[in-house]
């Protein structure tokens, strides 16, 4: 089973940073890897991630993250991702573009990677994710903070979030959103955290560590093909 880490944030100008945590993934085993620009970089050249993925055997993929305060905001950078060809993710405290988000088919994961914007998780968000087919993204990387009053506090949140996924059969991927290489674990280990920690089932957190980051980049994949309608709909061509 080919495991995922969802989200790795490097700047993708720092070749040195690039190859150190290259390295010490190779190492753990970790054999896919979602890439992130740490800058605001909103588009990524065919010829960058070429260059990038010169330095690694691990196959890599690519996303843009926004973080957008305003709905106003939203609305005016999402007419710049129509047929983008990477994942896109909105990251937000504002609920209303939350629930907008969640229903637009250029936005592909909603994150609640941030402990704040864990605490802003509401029912109407997974519901609406659950029917468009979007992605829910959360992060085990608050987990590990020093403070052990914040990490009980961010466990908790977790542990609520994963109550109000339970009800709803949706889409949703795990990542560990490490910000030093040491800190890295293979997704094996988190999938063990999860199990341990927060009571999921192994073969559902299995599956936001292998089968939804996969499906996640089917669908991005399936957004450059012309001929698919929507999610399971494919237009059949007769020869001319």
């Amino acid at each position: 089973m080919a495991f995922f880490e969802s989200r790795l944030r490097l700047d993708f100008m720092d070749l040195n940073q690039i190859k150190e945590y290259f390295y010490i993934c190779e190492k753990l085993g970790i054999r896919n890897l979602i890439l992130e620009p740490k800058n605001n970089t909103l588009f990524i050249t065919s010829e960058l991630k070429k260059k990038i993925q010169k330095e690694t055997t691990i196959q890599l993929y690519f996303r843009v993250n926004l973080k957008i305060d305003a709905l106003k905001e939203f609305k005016k950078k999402i007419r710049k991702f129509n047929n983008f060809q990477d994942i896109l993710s909105i990251e937000t405290l504002n609920k209303e573009i939350q629930l907008q988000a969640a229903k637009d088919s250029r936005v592909d994961v909603i994150s609640f990677s941030d402990p704040k914007i864990l605490k802003t998780l509401t029912r109407g968000v997974v519901s609406l994710a659950s029917q468009n087919n979007s992605f829910l993204e959360f992060s085990l990387s608050p987990l590990t903070v020093e403070n052990k009053s914040l990490q009980s506090k961010n466990f908790r949140n977790l542990y609520r979030a994963m109550e109000l996924i339970k009800r709803n059969e949706n889409n949703y991927i795990f990542s560990g959103n490490f910000n030093e290489p040491y800190d890295l674990r293979h997704p094996r280990n988190l999938i063990s955290v999860c199990v341990s920690l927060l009571g999921i089932p192994f073969l559902e957190v299995k599956k936001a560590f292998s089968e939804n980051p996969r499906n996640l980049i089917q669908k991005v994949q399936n957004r450059q093909d012309k001929d698919i309608l929507e999610s399971g709909v494919r237009l059949i061509r007769g020869e001319d």
